[in-house]
């Protein structure tokens, strides 16, 4: 998707994009209509990356990982996403695990003692990660206003000697069932005090724990081989040592490194480049499993085509352009970009699948074939906290027009 040489990517980067690619187009593709048939995690999918290396991509070199940086995870995640939406967008949430406690936490404030704490925990993480081929889930969403950064999460820990009580629920939790621990964001109740932001806490929670079930269905519109169930937490004890992040560092990568809520964008890359592809296939007669029936010659087709291949460059520009400067306090501008980058690649991810459709024709709506999940999987993009479609447009406008702590008289 991004050649080398012209997005003047290096050889260690080249090398763990292209080993994410290969492995997707090889054994991912194959097995994508069964995840998404059959609404069942692609755990096969997760036991191939343990034995690539790709659990770990974000995993400092120090502890034993490939130490990719947020740019390198994106552009490999990408790759991943064009062949199997749901493995990407859950392998988006377990490597965020590892990219926020590890390159994005090197980047904030702390203490000797307090950084000497963490590293210490997360080469527990690490070491359960690389050698067990652990997976990590992170679990967001409970329903209002906290993973839009609005208000407390609603799911809280209360200290106690050696660690915390966990209550609460997430919902939408991708991996649920499947993972081996979760990454809870929760909010640390202090007593006499109303519930705060800035006492965030990340806490990962061993599925095994007495008190964590999953309940309810799964059989969503598109992403279904996320399994995204909902989780609930009744009186679970949390050891200290689980802490993915210190306490109070949460917030401040909340408030001062922002693109580490646009992770989930790869994985729509990937599907606007995977409509794009088909497309382009399907009117040479180079499907798989199709006669080989030229459609190209017709002017009406070449021209939706070269819709496509507009649209397509546009997205990976301004795309590319936001994981690469994707960094601690970026500009008002960087910011901006990010949310415009961030919508455009929700949206266009669509755009370009039901597009792909309309050239191709009513075979393209046969499940036999990617493009009918390619168009479901992209369409629920726009939807997803902490960064919809409506809040980026919502933010760019109001961001825009005001700086911090700007008000009407």
């Amino acid at each position: 998707m991004f050649d080398p040489k012209a997005y003047r990517l290096n050889d260690e980067q080249t090398l763990l994009i292209t080993k994410a690619r290969e492995l997707a187009q090889t054994n991912f593709a194959p097995r994508a209509a069964k995840w998404d048939r059959e609404a069942i995690f692609p755990m096969e999918n997760y036991r191939d990356m343990h034995k690539a290396g790709l659990l770990g991509i974000s995993v400092p070199k120090a502890n034993g990982g490939s130490g990719a940086d947020y740019q390198t995870y994106s552009l490999a995640a990408a790759e991943i996403g064009r062949y199997c939406g749901a493995t990407a967008l859950t392998w988006n949430m377990h490597v965020c695990s590892t990219l926020w406690s590890g390159p994005l936490a090197d980047d904030l404030d702390m203490d000797a003692s307090t950084r000497a704490d963490h590293e210490r925990r997360r080469a527990v993480h690490y070491k359960r990660i690389l050698e067990d081929g652990a997976i990590y889930a992170q679990p967001f969403s409970e329903g209002g206003a906290a993973a839009a950064g609005g208000v407390a999460f609603g799911t809280e820990a209360k200290p106690v000697e050696g660690g915390w009580i966990v209550n609460g629920k997430k919902i939408f939790a991708s991996l649920s069932g499947s993972a081996d621990y979760y990454g809870v964001l929760c909010t640390e109740t202090v007593e006499g005090e109303k519930a705060s932001r800035r006492n965030t806490l990340y806490l990962a929670i061993a599925a095994k724990s007495e008190g964590v079930s999953v309940v309810g269905d799964w059989d969503p519109l598109g992403m279904r081989g996320t399994v995204s169930r909902t989780l609930i937490f009744k009186d679970v004890f949390v050891p200290e040592d689980a802490a993915l992040m210190p306490r109070g560092v949460y917030f401040q990568a909340a408030m001062r490194w922002p693109h580490m809520f646009m992770t989930l964008s790869p994985t729509y890359m990937g599907l606007a480049q995977a409509s794009y592809d088909f497309t382009v296939k399907y009117l040479r007669g180079e499907v798989p499993g199709m006669p080989p029936v030229k459609r190209r010659m017709y002017p009406t087709k070449q021209i939706a085509v070269a819709q496509m291949q507009v649209k397509l460059e546009q997205i990976k520009g301004i795309w590319f352009q936001a994981v690469t400067e994707a960094c601690a306090n970026p500009t008002k501008e960087q910011v901006l970009r990010a949310y415009a980058a961030q919508y455009t690649v929700m949206e266009g991810a669509n755009e370009l699948a039901a597009l792909a459709i309309r050239t191709c024709g009513g075979q393209s709506m046969l499940k036999t074939l990617p493009l009918e999940r390619i168009y479901r999987d992209s369409r629920c993009g726009a939807l997803m906290l902490p960064w919809t479609a409506e809040l980026c447009l919502d933010r760019i406008g109001r961001e825009a027009l005001y700086e911090p702590g700007e008000k009407d008289d």
